[in-house]
């Protein structure tokens, strides 16, 4: 038995989570069993997505039980292995963050080499974040070059690879929106984006129409809300919409009244449609062969907000849902 730190879901949250609807608890993590590992967690991952699953409805990923661990994505050190290919000293990527020793299932962890890149890039870049702005602009909005595209949340996680995917791919043209003057410079100056804008400085209508006066051919969508609304009222005829996420609504505790020009999809014949990551698995291979030698090289740069500790695991997920962090936000475990 290992002694372990690990964060429950103490209450579903009504609205914003606050930090009692967690607990911090001190548990024991068995010795791994045949085809199991034992894995020191060094680094894990929060996400957007984790919010839905503190609800108890249905959905694509089951809810989060109360008085149980949270999980999602980690890498760590392989400290016991009663599985075939794995051994002690091993980096793995796994799906058991939340807690600092993890009993993982070796069939549903993935060897990776902290030589080839930095740890934080296979939770982000080169991970699941990074493959979602793939699939979802590539795939699920069909981006072709000489397309104008608009992406939410742009120095997100998500966002601040699709953008830049978008302007490798030949965009003539790359619109992002972000919370602060520190992310628009980010996402202007450092990301390459053509045009970016602070969406507290006026009604994202106003503020998308003027990045982009001839209208819009793609909306990679990580807000939903006035966001869409106003990529609704840009999109060109025959214009796409990925929707990637909806962070703006994910705390309403009330129906929201945005998007209100859903009608003009009619006129305008527009594409709307979600996406989630699972579903091209099968674009993985392609995903790394293409990118990871643009993150090698410096042609797709990108940001982690890394918190220190386990204890601050609960800070750093509701610090991201408030959008406090630039980038991809990482807990360092260990």
């Amino acid at each position: 038995m290992t002694a372990s730190t690990e964060i429950r879901l103490a209450a579903r949250p009504h609205g914003t989570p606050v930090p009692t609807d967690f607990e911090t608890v001190r548990t024991d993590v068995a010795d791994p069993g045949p085809g199991q590992l034992l894995v020191r967690n060094t680094l894990m991952s929060v996400d957007p997505y984790m919010r839905g699953r503190m609800d108890d409805r249905k959905s694509y990923v089951p809810p989060f039980q109360l008085g149980q661990p949270l999980d999602g994505g980690a890498v760590g050190e392989v400290v016991a292995s009663a599985a075939d290919g794995f051994a002690p000293g091993d980096t793995v990527l796994h799906g058991l963050g939340w807690r600092e020793y993890a009993l993982v299932e070796a069939a549903s962890a993935v060897k990776v080499d902290p030589a080839r890149a930095p740890l934080g890039a296979y939770l982000g870049v080169l991970g699941m974040t990074g493959m979602t702005a793939y699939a979802g602009l590539l795939r699920t909005a069909e981006f072709k070059a000489g397309d104008v595209v608009f992406v939410s949340s742009a120095a997100g996680a998500v966002g601040q690879v699709a953008g830049q995917l978008a302007k490798l791919k030949g965009a003539a043209r790359v619109i992002g929106s972000a919370g602060s003057a520190e992310k628009v410079a980010y996402v202007r100056d450092e990301l390459g984006f053509d045009a970016a804008f602070d969406y507290h400085d006026g009604p994202v209508r106003d503020l998308l129409k003027a990045a982009a006066p001839e209208g819009i051919d793609v909306y990679f969508d990580n807000v939903g809300g006035d966001h869409l609304e106003a990529a609704i009222s840009s999109l060109k005829v025959h214009g796409r919409v990925c929707v990637c996420g909806m962070i703006s609504v994910y705390n309403a505790t009330e129906p929201v009244p945005a998007p209100r020009n859903l009608a003009q999809v009619i006129g305008k014949r527009l594409t709307i449609r979600g996406m989630l990551v699972r579903d091209h698995r099968d674009l993985r291979d392609q995903f790394l062969e293409d990118v990871a030698p643009r993150v090698a090289d410096g042609a797709i740069r990108y940001r982690e907000t890394v918190f220190d500790g386990i204890d601050k695991a609960v800070d750093a997920f509701l610090g991201m849902l408030r959008g406090d962090g630039i980038g991809k936000v990482l807990v360092k475990i260990g």
